[in-house]
């Protein structure tokens, strides 16, 4: 009974196929084969190819298959040869039941383009099943008074082939009271009645026992017997009847099982035995006994199994009713059930794929076909997707869609999407169907790799270490794969000149800047270069970023003394006049220093002199002055011993040796030292008197140049400033031994005013004040050894 259900079921569906088909494909060409069932699996059925108007090359590029509506696999499309062969045995009374023709649909899907091809497959019936009686045997009650010709209805066999093969005749076993007459349903079908001949006797023969045979029509024909037992009974001249001949009745599929359906009452006039009726269904199928029940006393007809509407829509059931003398008399009742929406909709996936290129529009991703066995509004469905992804559904053929791209993706935005498909029927409650598929964007090379920054300075400390490592540029690249993959590399520098590949080298793989050589800031203090960045895509992308390089200044140049001069010859001796006051310029100690920054500021420092207190040194200034006023007790010649020192780190030095001459005068002649007039007078060496009267006259004449260059100046900028009117000189000094300035020497620039008085017995030199005062450079943390006899606020060195 399960398996006639499923092939009705299958029957409508076939039929309902054919019946969308005719309207939605009309006009449509359609390929037609026919095949006899319970063939072997791989029976040829057609070529393909040939019949489609097709190449077997297009099969396989189209990547051709077959697409069921039941998603069943009934036949195998052999691509190299285009031969369409069976997948697997086919059974038409399964397929179809009783439906002729049988007839399965199925369609050719070709892709790229997307088109489709219906094909008809006719299942043809062969004799392979027997005829059969639900019972193995049938209980008769016949009446002995019974007239001759009286018929008796008998229950039908059943055979599920069709046309000559399904059933055709019934015979009796040889007897000599009865025949068998073969009558029409009027469907289709055939049913025997049992004829009496004879008259019976019910003391002569109370039983009988014959065989029915069913034949079918095959060659050669089936058979199929079952048993007739006829009980001969005393007189009964009153049957029983119904109230109606037709019962209607409507049934929900859900109805619980036991349900009652309906009660059927017939009566019967006779007393005793002969009046109590019985009931029974009277040529039921076997999915009738198996889905309702009858009380055989009371005629309450009830649920024995569920019901579906998706397999049987209604019922039609004879019902007999038979007395206690034999007289019976049927009536027919009609079941029929109502559709609920209890089938959710169904997705059957035919082509999937799970990888799409970015930037392609229009790509097909999936193929797929819906259903729902409900019907009327249980059966509509609705097909859809999220509103916010960039796929649209496109409906094909019957209940077919493709789902394809709307627009070019962009991997760099989104790599991955999952795209539920739903499917809703209009039914109450809805029911709806949801299938998941998770599609990939594979990357394209579209973007360039990106530096993190358009520019980088780079600083790193001059005689560096070869190979040192100096910094690092990163570019990223938001594509995937070798695609991101970026390699660095030197671009030619714009300034041709510039050595760079024998200055910097980069790292190919991981951006890194090294320094191939020893870098000098006094030959190169900065210098720039481009930067590429280059993926491994085909074709590849690239680009660059500015790499500028500023090498930092290291102390590795000692201070430079320029004056007074240390060449070796004659010492340079200043002159002092014993009149000086305290803060007397003496000289002016002028030292330059390669380096730059804090390592070009220098310090200065009196380590040693011949008359410690008496004279002392500007620290930031190099200005040696006089620190007390001079008596006639200081020597006349004094030796001081100068330390210059840079601000680097350790800080580097250098050391000048100033003579110093204490005179009356610069107009007196030079007066030798105490030591060199006893020699003198012990000698009586006219040479040497000679040359120190030549010294004398030379540091006089220097001296006096370099103090009316000064004078020029200060009266050319401002004559109103000087105290009194003042006598300069005309001619031209030598400027480098006045004003001095420059990186690593002075701040600034010191200007000094410069009177020459007259009326005195003696010329005499006055210095004033600088207009320009030193302003003190702030120490950076150094300690510079100063001598603790004497200090002032503007760092002035006493030793």
């Amino acid at each position: 009974m399960e398996i006639r259900g499923a092939l009705t079921l299958r029957k409508r569906q076939v039929l309902i196929f054919f019946v969308w088909l005719g309207l939605s494909e009309a006009g449509r060409e359609s390929v037609h084969y026919s095949v006899a069932e319970e063939k072997e699996i791989g029976s040829f059925v057609a070529n393909l190819a040939r019949d489609l108007g097709l190449g077997v090359e297009e099969l396989s590029s189209r990547e051709a298959r077959i697409v069921s509506d039941d998603n069943e696999q009934h036949l195998h499309l052999d691509l190299l040869t285009g031969d369409l062969h069976l997948n697997k045995r086919l059974d038409r009374e399964e397929l179809c039941g009783s439906t002729e023709p049988c007839v399965l649909h199925f369609q050719v899907l070709l892709q790229n383009p997307l088109k489709f091809f219906l094909v008809e497959l006719h299942i043809k019936d062969i004799n392979d099943h027997s005829p059969t009686f639900l019972d193995n045997k049938m209980l008769l009650k016949i009446s002995e008074s019974t007239t001759l010709g009286t018929t008796f209805l008998m229950e039908s066999a059943q055979d599920l082939d069709i046309g000559s093969n399904s059933l055709q005749n019934y015979t009796i076993s040889p007897n000599s009271h009865f025949s068998i007459k073969v009558q029409d349903s009027g469907d289709g079908k055939i049913y025997p009645e049992l004829v009496l001949d004879r008259m019976l006797d019910h003391e002569k023969e109370p039983e009988l026992r014959l065989t029915l045979v069913a034949l079918d029509g095959g060659s050669p024909p089936r058979s199929g017997t079952t048993l007739v037992l006829i009980d001969v009974l005393d007189i009964n001249d009153n049957a029983p009847e119904f109230p109606q001949k037709l019962y209607e009745v409507q049934v929900l599929e859900d109805t619980p099982i036991g349900s009652w359906i309906i009660t059927t009452s017939a009566k019967d006039l006779d007393a005793g035995n002969y009046g109590k009726v019985s009931y029974i269904f009277f040529h039921a199928s076997e999915d009738i006994r198996k889905t309702f029940e009858i009380n055989s006393t009371s005629g309450e007809v009830r649920l024995r199994s569920r019901l579906d509407f998706e397999v049987i829509q209604s019922y039609t059931i004879n019902i007999q009713a038979t007395d206690g003398g034999g007289l019976s008399e049927k009536c027919s009742l009609l079941i029929k059930v109502l559709d609920v929406n209890d089938n959710s909709p169904e997705v059957t996936m035919s082509s999937i794929t799970n990888r799409v290129p970015e930037n392609s529009p229009q790509i097909l991703v999936a193929v797929f076909s819906i259903r729902d066995q409900d019907s009327g509004d249980n059966g509509r469905m609705v097909c859809s997707i999220q509103d916010d992804l960039p796929f649209i559904l496109k409906p094909t053929l019957k209940n077919f869609f493709t789902l394809v791209t709307e627009k070019a993706l962009d991997r760099e935005m989104r790599d991955e999407y999952s795209i539920t498909i739903t499917v809703t029927d209009l039914g109450t409650p809805r029911l709806k169907t949801q299938h998941n598929i998770t599609v990939f964007v594979s990357d394209v090379n579209d973007n360039a790799p990106a530096f993190t920054q358009t520019s980088y300075t780079l600083f790193i400390r001059e005689n560096n270490s070869p190979a040192l490592h100096m910094g690092s540029v990163s570019a990223t690249d938001t594509d995937a794969g070798a695609n991101a993959q970026v390699t660095y590399s030197l671009l030619q520098p714009q300034d041709p000149s510039l050595p760079l590949h024998s200055l910097v080298s980069i790292n190919a793989d991981n951006g890194h800047l090294f320094a191939l050589r020893a870098l000098d800031f006094e030959a190169l203090q900065a210098f720039e270069f481009l930067v590429g960045a280059t993926d491994r895509g085909a074709p590849a992308l690239s680009s660059q970023a500015l790499v500028r390089v500023q090498v930092l200044d290291a102390n590795d140049n000692a201070p430079f003394v320029l004056y007074p001069l240390q060449n070796g010859s004659a010492p340079c001796t200043e002159l002092v006049p014993r009149a000086a006051e305290p803060g007397y310029l003496v000289s002016k100690v002028v030292a330059v220093d390669g380096d730059s920054g804090q390592n070009a500021w220098l310090s200065y420092q009196l380590l040693k002199a011949t008359e410690p207190g008496l004279f002392g040194v500007w620290a930031h200034n190099g200005e040696v002055r006089t620190a007390r006023l001079l008596s006639e007790r200081d020597a006349a010649k004094h030796r001081l011993l100068l330390l210059v020192k840079d601000n680097g780190e350790p800080p580097l030095s250098a050391s000048v040796t100033l003579h110093v001459l204490l005179v009356d005068g610069f107009s007196q002649a030079y007066l030798p030292l105490p030591e060199a007039a006893a020699g003198a007078a012990a000698q009586s060496d006219p040479l040497t008197v000679y040359l120190v009267i030549a010294l004398a006259s030379v540091s006089s004449l220097f001296l006096f140049s370099v103090l009316a260059f000064i004078a020029v100046r200060l009266c050319r900028r401002g004559r109103a400033g000087l105290v009194g009117g003042c006598s300069v000189p005309e001619g031209h000094f030598p400027g480098h031994l006045v004003d001095v300035s420059g990186t690593g020497t002075l701040s600034q620039s010191y200007q000094y005013e410069v009177c020459l008085k007259g009326g005195m017995g003696t010329d005499e030199f006055k210095f004033l004040q600088p207009i320009i005062p030193s302003l003190p450079v702030h120490d950076t943390g150094r300690n510079v050894e100063e001598n603790e006899n004497f200090r002032n606020s503007s760092g002035f060195n006493i030793q």
